[in-house]
């Protein structure tokens, strides 16, 4: 599983989690709060209310109180009335009172006077000086019907005379209870949305930087031209940076020493070969075989700066990772400049060179492409038989160009298609001449800085046929 992946499950499982257990005590907290609400409303009412009718109560008279007797009307009118952008088509409130021996005697309802209520526990314990309150349903089995009492005591003095009890249903209150537990899932349901997205879009921004300091990685350790990307002033940059200074510090000290190995290797032939002349100029002998060996002396010369200058022509590119000023390059312009560079070469060897370029342009530097299809063009002159041409073409093969060099020479031979990209390594040239070995070496890191490739192999029909392919975007 991609870590990206894990970390978006990982933010997912947590704010999930969290959503869910504080969700779950809101709206479990709701109904609760409202009923304690609508709790203290009913206190108010009661109190209010049993001081009210306290001296009825006392005198008696009860049923000929007018608070009593209008109180009584009040649940016969309607309230139509929208509260919250509910409507309330009656009043809801029933109020009866007991004397001190908890016998009703008045119901606002007119249902229940003369009733024993000394056992419910808003009168038994409201006429003992206790606050006295429940909540009983209204039918058995129906949590909905559930109806809450609060009493008060009525006095004569410090003593109870009576209770009084204010009830209302509870179902009352229930379209605003689940209104906001409606409210607080949707407005959660929302927050949570919003805190997926952004930990999606934080996860996909880790996995995506991971990703390209991984696919930089991975070009490295196979190998590959590779430039550190962009990972920003954070800690996967800092990693990417410390990543890359490794790199350049290992491979530099691998790179100097092999470099260094390859050279004095290299360098060995042409040295002994002038040692050996200047050894024998120090005797006497004819000005012919002095000619001769003086003439080996500046050969062998020239052999050991070509050989640097191509060298270091080289480890300059191997040691770039990517192009630092990438210009159009037109390569219909390209091609012709190149047949100019190798126009004396081709003259002196008798061979032609056809030159089949469209106009196509692509983003490079031009000077490498430049050096590297004069390099395949050295290889075709020098393998080529006399008055034979060489054709070198430009074509585009969808979102490539593909550059060819052609010759008609003689062929590579089966035991060097594998090494022809190792440094150093050359075949015999038909007269007899050396190359350095590092032409080949030379066009693949130069065609791998445009990310392009280059492969070297026998052609149909015979000679060789050398194929650059490169992206146009």
């Amino acid at each position: 599983m991609k870590i990206g992946l894990r970390i978006l499950l990982g933010y997912f499982l947590i704010v999930g989690l969290a959503a869910y257990f504080v969700l779950n005590v809101f709206v479990q907290q709701v109904k609760p709060g409202v009923r304690a609400t609508q709790e203290d409303t009913l206190v108010d009412t009661a109190h209010l209310l049993a001081a009210m009718v306290a001296d009825d109560v006392k005198a008696g008279h009860l049923e000929q109180s007018v608070l009593m007797q209008r109180m009584a009307s009040v649940r016969k009118r309607s309230a139509d009335v929208k509260i919250a952008g509910f409507v309330k088509p009656e009043f809801s409130y029933r109020v009866y009172i007991t004397d001190a021996r908890g016998i009703v005697i008045f119901d606002s309802t007119g249902t229940d006077v003369g009733a024993d209520y000394s056992k419910w526990n808003d009168v038994y314990r409201t006429l003992r000086g206790q606050y006295g309150a429940r909540s009983t349903r209204a039918e058995y089995g129906d949590e909905q019907s559930t109806v809450m009492h609060v009493a008060a005591p009525i006095r004569d003095g410090e003593r109870i005379i009576g209770s009084l009890t204010v009830a209302k249903p509870n179902l009352a209150v229930q379209p605003f209870v689940e209104r906001s537990q409606q409210i607080i899932v949707q407005r959660g349901a929302l927050l949570l949305g919003l805190s997926l997205l952004i930990g999606g879009a934080f996860a996909w921004w880790l996995s995506h930087s991971l990703r390209k300091l991984m696919l930089y990685i991975a070009d490295v350790e196979a190998g590959r031209k590779a430039a550190l990307p962009a990972l920003g002033n954070n800690e996967i940059g800092t990693l990417g940076r410390a990543l890359d200074a490794m790199r350049e510090q290992l491979e530099g000290k691998e790179y100097v020493e092999e470099l260094m190995h390859t050279m004095a290797h290299e360098l060995k032939s042409p040295i002994a070969a002038i040692q050996g002349s200047a050894e024998l100029l120090q005797e006497e002998m004819p000005a012919e075989q002095r000619r001769h060996f003086l003439a080996n002396i500046l050969n062998q010369n020239a052999r050991q700066k070509q050989l640097i200058d191509k060298l270091l022509a080289l480890v300059r590119v191997e040691k770039q990772q990517h192009l630092a000023t990438p210009a159009r390059v037109d390569l219909q312009e390209l091609a012709l400049q190149v047949r100019e560079d190798c126009a004396a070469r081709l003259a002196a060897r008798a061979l032609t060179l056809e030159v089949d370029a469209a106009a196509i342009a692509l983003p490079g530097d031009a000077l490498l492409l430049r050096q590297a299809l004069g390099n395949l063009l050295d290889n075709a002159i020098d393998f080529s038989p006399p008055n034979t041409s060489i054709v070198l073409r430009v074509v585009q093969r969808g979102d490539a160009v593909l550059i060819s060099v052609r010759d008609q020479g003689a062929g590579i031979p089966d035991y060097a298609r594998e090494r022809l990209f190792e440094r150093f390594y050359s075949l015999p040239r038909p007269d007899g001449a050396k190359s350095t070995g590092l032409g080949l070496p030379f066009v693949r890191e130069a065609i791998a800085l445009h990310r392009g490739r280059v492969t070297v192999a026998n052609a149909p029909g015979g000679g060789v046929l050398a194929e650059v392919e490169l992206p146009i975007g």
